[in-house]
């Protein structure tokens, strides 16, 4: 599969404006899960995390504007995943009753325990960054393909049958299984470079 584009610049451009509905709309449906995931990942409880990805939803609302894109620190996902994981650091301290950024002890032994922005978590979060525009594509295009063709992609692509399986299992031969899911995986492609280009 390809590599997913970066967000936009277009997009981030029109996030500055509070006002552009159809923006938020498409940020909010990519990133909401991939902040939620995190959350959880991180042992929150369900309202907990619905209640950090609103936190990290405000927050990057109220400084997007005051974001530049530079090289040297990073991409868009690792500024918004900087932010997921200091409010979640912000949400834990809370929840332990202690005033953030006291410096004791406690509160030390609690930073150091959660990853930097570059450590573990940050490939975690781009990953699945990537797994929910996959799927937002999926499910654009899915219904351009006839059941046979679809499944011959998914058990390949995704499920990671050998295609002389998948081919015995659908009842085609193992041509027809190659160019079916070749068929499937440009169509994704185009899908996702249209997300990209919106």
């Amino acid at each position: 599969m390809a590599e997913v584009p970066p967000t936009r610049p277009s997009l981030l451009v029109r996030l500055r404006d509070p006002h552009d509905e159809p923006a938020w709309t498409e940020f909010v449906e990519i990133y909401e899960p991939v902040i939620y995931r995190l959350a959880r990942r991180r042992g929150f409880q369900d309202a907990d995390a619905r209640e950090l990805v609103q936190e990290v939803l405000v927050a990057v609302a109220s400084a997007v504007g005051r974001w530049e894109p530079d090289p040297g620190r990073g991409k868009f996902r690792t500024w918004l995943f900087r932010i997921a994981r200091n409010l979640s650091i912000n949400l834990l301290a809370s929840r332990r009753r202690q005033a953030q950024g006291t410096g004791d002890t406690d509160f030390h032994a609690l930073l150091a325990q959660e990853p930097a922005p570059d450590g573990e978590e940050s490939p975690w979060f781009e990953r699945e960054y990537k797994r929910e525009l996959f799927e937002r594509a999926a499910g654009q295009v899915r219904e351009e393909f006839r059941e046979p063709t679809w499944r011959a992609f998914w058990m390949t692509g995704v499920e990671g049958k050998a295609i002389a399986e998948a081919a015995e299992m659908l009842g085609m031969s193992v041509g027809a299984v190659y160019v079916a899911r070749s068929r499937v995986m440009a169509r994704l492609r185009a899908a996702i470079e249209q997300l990209d280009s919106r």
